[in-house]
């Protein structure tokens, strides 16, 4: 893939939502522009949705669920459909790269390794939709029961910003395989990648209704979406902020969430542990996509005796990174949006001047337009548990060091924010690998190593105010349906 391509992919295209299998415009006819993150410059449009389109859309989806065939087809030809889209989306890989690298300003690179993650997610799916078994259960003499998974319904699906197309993957994935119906609705500020792939979806073979996508604002489709009474079940990945307000909304119609929010993951470095190993795996946990990643790695415990020799390194590293625009293919991209760039500049500003010590800071390229959303990554060391920079989730390419001394500690320290989302364990000593990982209040723990390349097959999902409710994976399937127990009485 050429930099000409990335560039200049959906110049000037007003992108449509696809609603029962058709383009469709906001009904207000009111459009947002869509800003590349590297120079600030519009280059696109998508549709900006309100509670009519959503209304439609659910309305479209309920039909497709109710009086279409797919809920009724067998899961093998619904996996085959997923299948197909999979190898659609290979197909169209260079197209998708450098949409969602334009779309959210992440490194070419990136956006390639994002096309493989989701056709993945698709191709995982399509092998896992016949696969889902109920039981027999022994009961009362002259019965025999049974359980039965069923779909729920129509499930909405409120997308993030930060890998569009791998969360869309990740919920579509599980929830069509289950026999559901989908509403998308992804962040107004990436929708690109998720509208193609709705039109891939159609594409594949699809029904209408099944697959749908509405763009628009969080405040007006998001809103009108997950409180909406013809949904049954809504998952989301986001804010704990956000994610409160969708399970408010959803609550007044009784219905079942997942919700995905976010993380302050510890990596805990021991004295013993494999630095040349680990040090990089550091590193990118928290450069990676510009640190806008839920399961950033963006705490790390070192035990004291190497707490000197680790920081001075990473200081290094740290000192020698720099953002640069999306199809430079730098070691960081620029944020999202302005927004977002001035959320964590303010935060890093805060922390200097209440007094925590700046190891080391990254530059932005001097040719990186300076219209864009970059910001230097920056280490911090020596940290207080308790500062706002130790606890509260940055979601850019910040890095805390923190002193431990001994496994105790180092368990308080991992498990003293108000998340428990992934977290790293780097030693060599088996017995303390293990202790640590049991301890750790985290749903995700990589033990000698950190993040798994999309993890299509590994259940994810949160303790405490990270959320509830487990994405990928089989458990994804038991998410995305509910149990029905049937009993005969026959004598």
């Amino acid at each position: 893939m050429g930099q000409h391509l990335s560039r200049t992919v959906a110049e000037g295209r007003a992108f449509m939502q696809v609603i029962n299998g058709q383009p469709a415009d906001a009904m207000s006819g009111g459009r947002i522009d869509v800003v590349s993150p590297s120079d600030g410059k519009v280059f696109a449009s998508i549709p900006a949705a309100g509670a009519a389109d959503v209304d439609r859309a659910v309305k479209s989806s309920k039909k497709a669920f109710e009086e279409g065939p797919w809920s009724r087809m067998p899961a093998f030809e619904r996996g085959r459909l997923l299948t197909k889209l999979g190898q659609l989306i290979e197909k169209n890989g260079d197209e998708l790269a450098a949409l969602e690298s334009r779309d959210t300003g992440k490194p070419i690179r990136q956006g390639k390794a994002d096309v493989v993650a989701t056709m993945r997610y698709y191709e995982f799916y399509g092998g896992a939709a016949d696969k889902i078994h109920g039981d027999t259960i022994p009961f009362l003499d002259g019965y025999t029961a049974l359980t039965l998974r069923e779909p729920h319904g129509v499930v909405a699906g409120i997308i993030p910003w930060n890998y569009p197309m791998q969360i869309l993957a990740r919920v579509a994935g599980a929830a069509l395989a289950m026999g559901n119906t989908l509403v998308v609705k992804p962040a107004e500020d990436a929708s690109l990648t998720t509208i193609r792939i709705a039109e891939l979806a159609l594409e594949a073979g699809f029904p209408e209704g099944v697959f749908n996508v509405v763009t628009g604002y969080g405040r007006d489709a998001g809103a009108a979406l997950s409180a909406h009474p013809e949904i049954d079940y809504v998952t989301f990945t986001g804010s704990t902020m956000t994610g409160t307000a969708i399970q408010q909304a959803a609550a007044i119609n009784n219905r079942g969430v997942t919700m995905e929010l976010g993380g302050k993951s510890p990596q805990i470095v021991f004295a013993d542990a494999d630095l040349e190993k680990a040090l990089p795996v550091l590193v990118n946990a928290i450069i990676q996509n510009g640190g806008q990643t839920c399961s950033a790695g963006s705490r790390v415990l070192l035990e004291k005796p190497i707490y000197e020799t680790v920081a001075k390194e990473l200081a290094a590293r740290f000192g020698a990174l720099v953002a640069k625009p999306h199809d430079a293919d730098g070691d960081l991209g620029p944020m999202v949006n302005k927004k977002q760039q001035g959320q964590v500049r303010n935060l890093v500003a805060a922390a200097e001047e209440a007094g925590v010590s700046v190891l080391a800071r990254g530059s932005i390229d001097p040719t990186a337009p300076e219209a864009g959303f970059y910001v230097e990554p920056t280490l911090f060391g020596s940290v207080d548990p308790l500062a706002n920079i130790a606890q509260q989730e940055v979601f850019g390419p910040v890095l805390t060091l923190f002193a431990f001394d001994g496994e105790a500690e180092a368990v308080r320290l991992a498990n003293s924010t108000d998340y428990g989302l992934v977290a790293g364990i780097w030693t060599k000593d088996g017995a303390l690998q293990h202790r640590m990982a049991k301890r750790v209040r985290a749903g995700q723990v990589f033990v000698n190593g950190y993040g798994a390349g999309g993890g299509i097959e590994l259940p994810f999902g949160g303790f405490k105010k990270s959320g509830h409710g487990r994405e990928k994976g089989f458990e994804a399937l038991f998410d995305m349906s509910a149990t029905k127990t049937i009993v005969f009485n026959h004598g």
